[in-house]
């Protein structure tokens, strides 16, 4: 039976360039054995969610999101909650493309990323669940996690990465600390911090050692819980996270949990980032579905240390008896 792939592209993604290469990339998905069609997103609230759902409903064994990683989010959440689920593949042509750059796709060229649907290669990648609502990178809470959906889109297009630097600096002499009482798997937080972050994958915000030691598919995020909301100390974190030494810093806390729930302690709102769009506020509840969708992605040239054995002892059957760490 003939294989269907289905591309949903953003039309205004990367300066239209996506656009022009689709003859091209339609070309590489038919020699790779998939009949290949193509939906424009719309202006419409959740158009590429809707669309990859209707598509998997429909029988489309590959599911392509090309476009930033709004695009990609939306068709994650789009097959995330379907119980038979395509395959999936990306074309970046966003701002950042974290996602692309964890998996190793090409992000400066669309054809070429489309490529990566040649080499056969899958990975079975974990989705973080925020109540209802999935995401496939990152989550956070805190002042410092909403600079990325503090950028307008047009700013975004225009500067590119740039415009979340220059909005975090614009960002970091307003950051005040939030009481946070986060529980994961062996412990819990309660205290100020300046912001939480759940990873799952190593490359967040264009930093690609904010956790270095991430394995994809091992059914585990990667928490980041920053203590500190003083400026100077914040620069020297950030300066610090772009080799990858900020874990060690004693204001940082680092741990691996398959679960987290983030409230805070006095009723403060606390706004929730997913994948960089605003995701709602807290308490939330943040569960990771172990490799969950299997993605298209140059495996050759990742690490075998970064990826998980396909078949390991999955999760524990007892939880962990938490304990606390309470700062002031």
């Amino acid at each position: 039976m003939q294989q269907r792939a289905r591309i949903i592209y953003n039309p205004k993604a990367g300066h239209e360039g996506l656009k022009q290469s689709l003859v091209d990339i339609f070309a590489i998905f038919e020699q790779a054995g998939y009949e290949t069609s193509a939906y424009a997103t719309t202006p419409e609230p959740l158009s590429a969610q809707n669309e990859a759902t209707r598509a998997a409903q429909a029988g489309f064994n590959l599911v392509v999101a090309a476009g930033g990683d709004g695009t990609i989010n939306q068709v994650v959440n789009g097959l995330a909650s379907l119980k038979k689920r395509p395959k999936m593949a990306i074309i970046p042509a966003g701002t950042t493309n974290d996602y692309a750059r964890a998996l190793k796709i090409p992000r400066d060229d669309p054809v070429e990323a489309a490529k990566i649907v040649l080499k056969k290669k899958t990975i079975k990648m974990d989705i973080g669940r925020a109540d209802k609502e999935y995401f496939m990178n990152i989550a956070g809470g805190g002042f410092l996690t909403e600079l990325t959906y503090g950028v307008p889109s047009e700013t975004k297009s225009i500067f590119g990465y740039l415009a979340y630097l220059l909005e975090g600096a614009r960002m970091l002499p307003q950051i005040k600390p939030v009481p946070m009482h986060l529980v994961y798997d062996d412990g819990e937080f309660k205290g100020n911090a300046s912001m939480f972050l759940l990873g799952l994958t190593n490359s967040i915000g264009g930093f690609e050692k904010v956790a270095p030691d991430i394995t994809l598919g091992d059914g585990r995020f990667s928490l980041i819980i920053v203590k500190t909301a003083n400026l100077a100390e914040l620069v020297r974190l950030l300066a610090l996270a772009i080799n990858g030494k900020h874990l060690n810093d004693p204001r940082v806390i680092y741990v691996k949990t398959h679960k987290l729930v983030a409230k805070t302690t006095n009723g403060a709102e606390m706004k929730i980032n997913l994948d960089g769009e605003f995701g709602g506020t807290a308490p939330m509840t943040f569960v990771n579905l172990k490799q969950h969708l299997e993605i298209f992605a140059d495996v050759d040239a990742m690490p075998e240390t970064a990826l998980a054995a396909e078949n390991d002892a999955g999760l524990p059957d007892v939880p962990v008896k938490p304990k606390t760490e309470v700062t002031h």
